[in-house]
């Protein structure tokens, strides 16, 4: 008699227990969810105008993105639309610049220098691209310019 005793309890505790489960598996992904479609409808940023913001925002989604970018990250980018803009002499000019002015991006300076020189390459053709190489950070430029030839 004592073995049925066990048996339903056991049992009157199952539906229970699966609905607590689930719950516990449902529960944080709604909190998740209303709490992210929350904050999309604050109006975060400061014109009554526009109180509901998308996430297809580019003037907010581009600023975001700036300040989750780390300060290498920053001048890379930078650097690659002067180079389409100007010319990659103006880029590499800029750079030893930024290097000398903040001596903590003098350890980036050789993967910036051989991404502006892959970028050259692709705009301007390999033999253009080589004729504006110095040594900015080693000849890296150069490097990137062969790297992107070969």
């Amino acid at each position: 008699m004592k073995h049925s005793t066990t048996q339903q309890t056991r049992r009157g505790r199952g539906p229970a227990r699966r609905i607590g489960r689930s719950l516990a598996l449902v529960l944080p992904v709604v909190l998740v969810l209303s709490g992210t479609l929350a904050v999309t409808r604050v109006n975060w940023s400061g014109n009554a105008s526009n109180s509901v913001l998308t996430a297809s925002d580019a003037s907010v989604a581009d600023v975001s993105r700036a300040r989750s970018l780390a300060p290498q990250d920053v001048l890379r980018d930078r650097l690659l639309t002067e180079l389409q803009e100007k010319d990659p002499g103006v880029a590499l000019t800029h750079l030893q610049q930024a290097v000398n002015g903040r001596p903590s991006l003098a350890r980036h300076c050789s993967s910036i220098a051989r991404t502006l020189g892959r970028a050259a390459v692709r705009i301007y053709g390999p033999s253009r691209a080589q004729s504006y190489a110095r040594p900015v950070c080693d000849t890296s430029f150069a490097s990137g310019v062969l790297a992107a030839h070969s």
